[in-house]
C-alpha cells in the first residue's frame, strides 16, 4: 500500500480504517493457514503418510543402516560359526573329476604307481550351466496322392503345435521374464538371442504375452470367484496409467491367492463390484470406497494409522497430543498382537484389547469435539470414532491380522512393473496385465513355480485339455 492510499483511508474516518484493518487481518489469517497447509504437505514422507519411500526427498530418506543399538556392526560377529554351502549327495552329482597330488611337501615327486587313495577325499562342488541352445524341431506335413481320385492330400499338423512358432516352455520363459522379472520387451529379445540363440522381436514378445493371457482367461475368473468365497481378504488399490490416462489397479488377496483388476478410478462402485458376493472380513485402509461395508466385516490397518498418528505428532498443541496418544495406542496394540503370535491365547488378546478400548475411547472422542484447538486433528478423530468397531476385529476373528501389510507387499511388484513399463496402452493390454499379475503373485503366494505353471497352462490350452487351476 502506498502512503497516499494510507492517508486517504485515514482521512475517510474511523470506520474506514477499521474495515481496512479487519480485511488485512483476514488476509493474514488466510496466508498463515496456507503456509501451514503447505508446510504440512512439505513434511509428508513415507513415515507419516501413505506415500512410497521412493517418493521421499533425498534429505528425508532413511539413512543407510550402520551399527545397531548394541554398537555392533552389520553381519557376522567375530567368533561366529560360519555356515558354508552344503554339499549335494553323490546321487545328485553329474560328473566327478579326480585330482591327484603331484608332489609331497617334503619334495618327493609321486610316480603313477604310487598314486593310491588313502582316506576320504576333500570334496568341492561347483554348479555350472550347460551350453544352452534352443532345440529346433521341424514338423513336416507330407503330401500323398490318392489312388482313387488322384488328388494330393496333405497331413494336418497337431493343434498343439500349429498355432505358434515356439513351444510352451520357451513361451513360459518369455512370460516369466516379462512379468515376474519385469524385463523390457527389447531386453527379452536380447536375452533370447544371447541365452537361447532364438530369433525374436518385440512384436513376437507381445504376441506370446497375449497368448498366455488368453490361456489365463478361465483360471483368472475362477481365481476371482475363489477369492470372493474366502472368509477374509486384504484389499488395496494403487494408481495405474493407460495411454497416459489415470486408472486404478485394485487388488484382493488371501494367504494363497491374488486377484488384480484395472478400473477407471478408485470409486466406491468398483469396490462394490469386486466384493459382490463376499461375506467375510475385509482388511483395508480408511479409504472412503470401503465405507459401504458393515463395520462388523471390516478391519482397519493399524500400520496406516501409525503413519497418520506420526504426522499429527509432528504438529503443535492439541494435534501433537492427539498424535502422541495415537502412537502410544499403536505400540500397545502391536505389542499385544506380538504376544498373541507367541502364545496363541485368544482370551488374553481379547482381554488386553478390551482394556485398550476402554482406556483410549474417551481420549480419542475428546479430540473429536468441535473446538478451535482440535481443528487439525478433529477430522481423523471423528473418523476413528465412526469406525471404532472396525479397529478391533482382529481380536475377535481368527485369521484376521491388524494390518494390511499383506496387500501392500502383494501390490509392490505391480507398482514396480508400472514404473518400469509406464502402464498399459489399451483396454486389451489392461485385461492382459491383470491376468498375468494375478498368476504371478498367486504362484508366489503358493510357493509354486510360475514357469512350471505357465508351461502346463500353455500346453493344455493348445491341446484343448482342462486348464490347471490357480485356485
Amino acid at each position: 500500500m502506498e502512503r497516499a492510499e494510507a492517508e486517504a483511508i485515514y482521512d475517510a474516518g474511523r470506520e474506514a480504517v477499521v474495515e481496512v484493518l479487519l480485511a488485512m487481518d483476514r488476509r493474514i489469517q488466510q496466508l498463515e493457514a496456507r503456509v501451514q497447509r503447505l508446510e504440512r504437505e512439505l513434511g509428508k514422507s513415507s513415515r507419516n503418510s501413505s506415500r512410497p519411500p521412493s517418493s521421499d526427498p533425498l534429505g528425508k530418506r532413511r539413512p543407510a543402516r550402520g551399527k545397531d543399538r548394541s554398537g555392533r556392526s552389520q553381519g557376522a560377529q567375530p567368533g561366529h560359526e560360519g555356515h558354508g554351502r552344503e554339499l549335494l549327495p553323490a546321487c545328485a552329482v553329474d560328473e566327478v573329476i579326480e585330482h591327484w597330488p603331484e608332489r609331497c611337501e617334503c619334495g618327493h615327486v609321486f610316480a603313477s604307481a604310487e598314486l593310491s587313495s588313502v582316506g576320504q577325499p576333500a570334496r568341492h562342488q561347483i554348479e555350472e550351466l550347460p551350453v544352452i541352445s534352443a532345440q529346433v524341431i521341424e514338423h513336416r506335413a507330407l503330401r500323398v496322392r490318392c489312388p482313387d481320385c488322384g488328388q494330393r492330400t496333405r497331413a494336418r499338423l497337431p493343434t498343439d503345435i500349429a498355432n505358434s512358432a515356439f513351444g510352451p516352455r520357451f513361451e513360459a520363459a518369455v512370460a516369466v521374464l516379462s512379468v515376474r522379472n519385469r524385463v523390457s520387451r527389447c531386453d527379452v529379445v536380447e536375452l533370447g538371442e544371447e541365452l537361447f540363440g532364438v530369433r525374436l522381436c518385440a512384436g513376437t514378445v507381445e504376441a506370446i504375452l497375449e497368448r498366455v493371457a488368453c490361456a489365463l482367461k478361465e483360471p483368472y475368473l475362477e481365481l476371482g470367484a475363489r477369492v470372493r468365497a474366502s472368509d477374509g481378504l486384504n484389499m488395496d488399490e494403487t494408481g495405474w496409467r493407460t495411454s497416459g490416462q489415470r486408472r486404478a489397479l485394485w487388488g484382493m488377496f488371501t494367504d494363497r491367492h491374488a486377484f488384480f483388476h484395472l478400473a477407471p478410478d478408485r470409486h466406491e462402485d468398483h469396490a462394490k463390484r469386486l466384493l459382490e458376493g463376499h461375506v467375510g472380513i475385509v482388511t483395508s485402509d480408511r479409504w472412503w470406497a470401503y465405507a459401504h461395508l458393515p463395520l462388523a466385516r471390516r478391519q482397519l490397518c493399524w500400520s496406516h494409522l501409525r503413519r497418520d498418528f506420526t504426522a499429527h505428532a509432528e504438529g503443535l498443541a492439541a494435534e501433537k497430543e492427539f498424535g502422541e496418544h495415537g502412537l502410544e495406542l499403536c505400540e500397545r496394540v502391536f505389542w499385544a498382537w506380538e504376544v498373541y503370535q507367541h502364545t496363541q491365547e485368544r482370551s488374553e488378546l481379547k482381554h488386553t484389547i478390551g482394556s485398550l478400548q476402554r482406556q483410549y475411547e474417551p481420549i480419542i472422542s475428546g479430540y473429536a469435539a468441535k473446538r478451535a484447538r482440535n481443528r487439525h486433528c478433529r477430522g481423523m478423530a471423528r473418523n476413528l470414532m465412526k469406525a471404532w468397531p472396525a479397529l478391533w476385529t482382529f481380536a475377535e476373528r481368527d485369521g484376521v491380522q491388524p494390518t494390511n501389510n499383506h496387500a501392500e507387499r502383494s501390490l509392490r511388484g505391480a507398482v514396480i512393473y508400472r514404473k518400469l513399463s509406464l502402464g498399459s496402452q489399451s483396454e486389451q493390454g489392461e485385461r492382459r496385465i491383470e491376468r498375468l499379475l494375478s498368476a504371478s503373485i498367486t504362484c508366489r503366494l503358493q510357493r509354486r513355480s510360475l514357469f512350471a505353471y505357465t508351461t502346463e497352462l500353455l500346453a493344455s490350452h493348445a491341446r484343448g485339455d482342462p486348464l490347471p487351476s490357480l485356485a
